[in-house]
């Protein structure tokens, strides 16, 4: 346990983007689980627990600048840290 809390709490808004102003590589150093509606979500980008929504890539498709489609869910969104094995 005295791993869980050395961990920096994970932050509002978080997104995988290193463009983004919403980007933590601290919190990047251990792997990220998302859940909402109680679903656990694998290809989340972008997510906003306050706002309460999500944005998933949707499928292998880009945009112009090489970043991927992605689509907006909404729904209650629980990050956490996923258990190292």
């Amino acid at each position: 346990m005295s791993e869980q809390e050395q961990l920096p709490d994970l932050p509002d808004r978080l997104s995988v983007n290193p463009k983004s102003p919403y980007f933590n590589a601290d919190v990047f150093q251990r792997d990220i689980g998302i859940r909402i509606n109680g679903q656990e979500k694998t290809n989340v980008e972008e997510y906003c627990v306050s706002e309460g929504w999500i944005k998933v890539a949707v499928g292998k498709s880009m945009d112009r600048h090489g970043n991927p489609l992605t689509m907006t869910l909404k729904g209650e969104v629980e990050p956490f840290y996923k258990e190292r094995k």
